[in-house]
């Protein structure tokens, strides 16, 4: 790999994500499972992509101007992007997480300066009720007209960020049989799904999901564990002709996925890249061998050890 150059701002050392071939878990019967080391970016997480691209894109508008504070709802990868940035341009931001997120993101987010505020949850569980307050909450700072919300579930501009990692995947490993993640905002699918299909490729896109919240494939929620994906509703960014088939995992297939990724392949990341690669091993099942089915890992694992995702 050529070495990175000097830049001059950590926003400029965004994206250019590295792609790891999978050697011990794949199967020579399947396809090669390729996956995005997204925790290579500043804040160790894929959302850098979208936070740069929703405050930069706000700024050229003029929706978002200096003295104005940022807020956002959040599971925590989100809000530490946005801190980041934010931090980087001056702005103050205030986001709303919760306490059944991972306790390494809300710190993340208090050590760049956010002001974070945390709604309760029952029992550390992850509910669409939690959302809706979560949304609420955010929604409400924003009525003031001192107040930016990014509106991560609506803001546009977080696809064109995305959009990035499908065009980086084409540039270092050219035809993609198909592609895989899990979906929150969707914003990465679609992203990624977009411009992939703008450059002519024919990958199979697949949405994921847990199986015990089971939006896209039966139209049923429920409670889950897995941060950042998942709210419990059909995101506004996800449009049907964005992916050919949903797919649910079983989380509990996802978390010993994350734990087999750090023993096996060194790859050290959260329960959300466990259940892209379990499916990605799943799908590679279905193609030939020299084709590539891809993935994306994410954030760090680094994120997860307060929790038990890791623990003996």
């Amino acid at each position: 790999m050529p070495t990175p150059p000097v830049v001059s701002s950590i926003l400029q050392a965004i994206g250019n994500t590295p792609v790891v071939k999978l050697r011990k878990l794949t199967s020579r019967t399947g396809a090669d499972v390729l996956v995005k080391l997204e925790y290579y970016n500043p804040t160790g997480s894929y959302k850098d992509r979208m936070a740069a691209a929703m405050i930069e894109g706000a700024e050229r508008r003029g929706d978002l101007k200096p003295g104005m504070r940022v807020t956002e709802y959040t599971g925590g990868s989100t809000g530490s992007s946005l801190a980041l940035v934010c931090a980087m341009k001056g702005y103050p931001f205030t986001p709303v997480s919760s306490d059944a997120f991972a306790r390494e993101k809300l710190d993340t987010m208090r050590a760049f300066g956010a002001d974070l505020e945390i709604i309760p949850s029952e029992n550390g569980q992850l509910t669409p009720a939690l959302f809706r307050t979560m949304i609420g909450r955010a929604e409400e700072l924003s009525h003031d007209p001192g107040v930016f919300w990014t509106d991560q579930f609506h803001n546009n501009d977080a696809i064109e960020g995305y959009k990035g990692i499908g065009r980086e995947l084409l540039e270092q490993v050219g035809e993609i049989a198909a592609f895989c993640a899990a979906v929150g905002t969707a914003g990465m699918l679609c992203g990624v799904s977009r411009a992939l299909r703008a450059a002519g490729s024919r990958a199979h896109i697949v949405a994921l999901e847990p199986a015990s919240c089971p939006v896209l494939t039966t139209g049923k929620n429920g409670p889950h564990r897995v941060d950042g994906i998942a709210p419990g509703f059909v995101p506004p960014h996800l449009r049907r002709e964005d992916y050919d088939e949903a797919r649910a995992i079983e989380e509990s297939e996802a978390r010993e996925m994350a734990r087999r990724l750090a023993r096996e392949e060194g790859i050290f990341t959260g329960t959300s890249t466990g259940m892209n690669v379990a499916a990605a091993l799943k799908l590679a099942q279905e193609f030939q061998p020299g084709q590539i089915v891809a993935t994306v890992a994410v954030d760090t694992g680094l994120k997860y050890l307060a929790g038990d995702l890791f623990a003996h």
